[in-house]
């Protein structure tokens, strides 16, 4: 659906020396890295330069991508980044620390949340309510919560907002119509049960959902975003999930 930015501009590896060369002496490293970055890729926006765990580099998110840049200017690297001692793809945690900042601004009154009275955890799931795997763990909504998972949904249309004709998508006016329901809950549902809402309009916060998860990386529904910010890509059952968020100790109340 969303071409890589990266894809079109660059290989592994590849010098940015060709498209910036910033005087590093007179800038700080961020805003050489940044300076480097736009000079090489200007349409892209950038959410996060942060040292990365390797001299001399920084960790950049930029368009739902990440990539290290050198704090020179001159190199880019586009993977995972990996501890091999520990195995851990370190490259991970910047974006959850990116992921747990953003999801934080996104108000209460936003997101259509079924949630036990007392939950153990709290997870933010990018849905569709036309996407078959969606629409599967809803069908068990009641087991996540007799789990004493809170379930907090947010909007992520995956046909987009508007198509190539500049038209909005089926499933975005669908979103739009259960975000816009008196009754949300009872909408969102009937909606993942194959029902079609009752079109209805009003000030709604489906398409800066729909952005904040291409920003956040989100590729494809359901995407699970624990509250450490880890991402869990694709359906899990009540139990498996349980499972994982007992195992990342990402707990709340």
């Amino acid at each position: 659906m969303f071409k890589k930015w990266l894809l079109a501009l660059c290989v592994t590896g590849f010098s940015l020396a060709a498209c910036a060369a910033p005087d590093g002496a007179a800038q700080g490293p961020e805003a050489v890295v940044r300076k480097a970055l736009l000079s090489f890729a200007p349409r892209v926006s950038i959410d996060s330069i942060k040292p990365a765990p390797i001299p001399g580099f920084y960790q950049v998110i930029a368009s739902g991508q990440s990539v290290y840049i050198s704090s020179d200017g001159k190199y880019m690297m586009n993977g995972d980044l990996i501890d091999l001692a520990s195995h851990k793809n370190v490259s991970d945690d910047g974006w959850a620390m990116f992921r747990k900042a953003e999801l934080a601004k996104v108000p209460a009154a936003d997101r259509i949340v079924f949630a036990p009275a007392n939950p153990r955890y709290r997870i933010t799931v990018f849905t569709d309510v036309n996407c078959a795997y969606c629409r599967k763990l809803h069908e068990h909504i009641a087991d996540y919560n007799k789990a004493g998972i809170a379930v907090e949904y947010v909007a992520w249309p995956r046909e987009g907002v508007q198509d190539e004709a500049g038209r909005t998508t089926q499933t975005y006016n669908e979103m739009v119509s259960v975000w816009c329901s008196a009754d949300r809950k009872a909408a969102f549902t009937a909606a993942k049960q194959g029902k079609t809402p009752k079109p209805v309009n009003c000030p709604n916060p489906v398409k800066d959902e729909f952005e904040l998860g291409v920003k956040l990386g989100v590729n494809g529904t359901p995407a699970i975003v624990t509250e450490d910010g880890t991402m869990l890509n694709g359906y899990l059952a009540p139990a498996q999930l349980l499972e994982k968020l007992g195992k990342s100790g990402s707990s709340g109340g």
